[in-house]
């Protein structure tokens, strides 16, 4: 990691931004994500649900709080689906960063006639 100078620093405030950050109390004591769903990647776990007969994903759906249906297409369509809002919840949304533009001359001028 690059140690940026102090007048380099628009604000300092002493945080490290470039660890993964806790954005739930599981996650600060130490929750991985991986105890739900056995993983966290996507193509992982559908590689799973696809190994699985009818009546282990209906078991599977019921673990992880959904109620088990016939049809095994909607079944799957809707594991995934949970699946990926629980990944989601993990994942911290990157924070869009203010950057000043420079203001051209004319521009200036435009914005001044309003006056």
């Amino acid at each position: 990691m690059r140690v940026k100078k102090i007048n380099q620093l628009s604000q300092a405030h002493g945080q490290d931004e470039s660890d993964l950050q806790v954005t739930t109390l599981d996650q600060l004591f130490g929750d991985t994500g991986l105890a739900k769903y056995g993983t966290m990647k996507e193509d992982e776990y559908i590689g799973q649900l696809n190994e699985m007969n009818k009546s282990d994903l209906q078991a599977h759906a019921s673990k992880v709080g959904l109620v088990p249906i016939d049809d095994r297409e909607r079944l799957t369509k809707r594991l995934v689906h949970e699946f990926r809002l629980y990944v989601a919840s993990y994942i911290k949304r990157p924070v869009k960063k203010n950057v000043p533009t420079k203001i051209t001359p004319e521009v200036a001028k435009i914005l001044a006639e309003g006056r």
